[in-house]
């Protein structure tokens, strides 16, 4: 990876900004808004407001009606409280402690349904994020959290959508990141650990953009047929986005173009459905291949060369299928998942990942969402960038294996992760912790 692609993934943060005492204010200040009939009258929904919180999906409900109401005009509003909260402990070195918050906030518009144009859309997505670099202070490849990346508080993307043909082609054009959509890891939400929780974590060496550094792209989709979909994005590789964009609200066209395309094959499911994992799409025998490449034409820094590169690209494949099911029709059973990727090892330093998991969706009977997933993350880095006199590279491994729970509005999610070889160099390390999550 590039030098500042690979300090932006890995910088230690300063400390978290308040992203708690937000939610919380929005739980003590952010009463449902009950819609008035007449003056001094009570407020129509009182008495009606369901406080059962496994019953919904939103702590703050449904807004005395107001969410629903929205959401059939084609206007939905999600706010989202995540934290990873992890301690490492590495051979011959006192434990590490580090925990990552942020807050989401995000819009989407359904244009036909609000104004009557048929396949316009909009979203947007800001956040505020920060906390410390666990796999900075371990020293590891593979990050132990999806979420680290750098403290900001950010307009992360945003675009505008129009489908034809019963969504059978599509084109966005806004600003969004690259690894939001190609390389994204399939099963994110299944995991803690960067490569299997958000996407392969090597894709930075093209400068393919990443959550929440999204700069000015656009795609477009076409279904030719049901389980088949081809697409395309171009997006701008700035090299530093956080220095040259900070807040997000200015689009800066900086770098190289990027193009990143993809081919996927989905059994099962309806490709105009697009790649979403819930545990809706989880129900019957369906599966996700997908093959992508990347692109950048820009001039590269290679070890073994006295002049740059011209051009770097990156390969990928993934898979995921359901193996087996209790009911063929229902989402209890088990998946697999497997994705690596390779690049040019003259130019980079991390030329391939791979990822493997196992994950097992409603294991326990307990009258709400889980399940247990078990992950394998595989680092391979190019001699070419070996310094002198020193040993040879050593290929990292680790192992992942965590329990999902989710109760209405809450997640909560233990992890364990095991790590070989740190850093390419040797020694091992353990993470243990927690993931939680708030939708509001």
């Amino acid at each position: 990876m590039p030098a500042q692609a690979a300090t932006m993934r890995a910088r230690r943060g300063k400390a978290a900004r308040p992203v708690l005492l937000v939610a919380i204010g929005l739980c003590v200040f952010g009463s449902p808004a009950y819609s008035q009939t007449g003056g001094g009258e009570k407020p129509s929904c009182v008495g009606n407001y369901d406080l059962r919180v496994g019953s919904q999906a939103h702590l703050l409900g449904d807004w005395c009606g107001e969410r629903t109401r929205l959401e059939q005009r084609g206007v939905r509003f999600d706010f989202q409280y995540v934290s990873d909260t992890l301690w490492g402990f590495k051979s011959q070195q006192n434990s590490q402690f580090a925990s990552w918050n942020r807050f989401r906030a995000t819009v989407d518009i359904d244009f036909g349904k609000l104004a009557g144009q048929d396949g316009l859309y909009f979203h947007a997505t800001g956040l505020t994020q920060g906390g410390g670099n666990l796999g900075l202070d371990l020293g590891l490849l593979t990050g132990p959290s999806s979420l680290v990346s750098f403290n900001t508080v950010r307009l992360d993307s945003w675009w505008i959508e129009k489908r034809w043909l019963d969504d059978r082609i599509a084109v966005r054009v806004g600003q969004f990141a690259g690894q939001d959509f190609y390389g994204n890891a399939q099963f994110g939400e299944s995991f803690i650990n960067g490569p299997m929780g958000y996407a392969l974590g090597n894709l930075g060496t093209t400068f393919e953009t990443a959550n929440p550094f999204a700069t000015p792209a656009a795609e477009i989709r076409i279904v030719p047929i049901d389980h088949l979909y081809l697409k395309s994005m171009v997006m701008a590789g700035d090299p530093s986005p956080l220095t040259s964009n900070p807040t997000g609200l200015v689009p800066t066209f900086r770098g190289n173009p990027v193009l990143v395309s993809e081919i996927g094959f989905t059994p099962g499911r309806n490709a105009t459905s697009g790649t979403v994992d819930n545990v809706e799409s989880r129900k019957g025998y369906s599966g996700l291949y997908q093959f992508g490449v990347a692109y950048n034409p820009g001039d590269f820094t290679a070890p073994l060369s006295p002049t740059p590169v011209s051009g770097n690209y990156l390969l990928y494949l993934k898979a995921s299928q359901a193996l087996w099911r209790a009911d063929p029709k229902e989402a209890r059973g088990l998946d697999a998942i497997f994705a690596i990727d390779w690049s040019p090892p003259n130019v980079n330093r991390n030329f391939m990942q791979l990822t493997a998991g196992l994950r097992f969706n409603e294991p326990l009977p307990l009258g709400f969402h889980n399940s247990i997933s078990l992950g394998y993350v595989r680092n391979s880095l190019s001699s070419d960038f070996l310094p002198p006199g020193m040993v040879a590279w050593k290929t990292e491994h680790g192992v992942e294996l965590n329990i999902l729970l989710n109760y209405g509005p809450f997640l909560v999610q233990p992890v364990v992760q095991y790590y070989a070889n740190v850093g390419g160099i040797g020694g091992r390390a353990v993470v243990a912790g927690f993931r939680t999550k708030i939708d509001f």
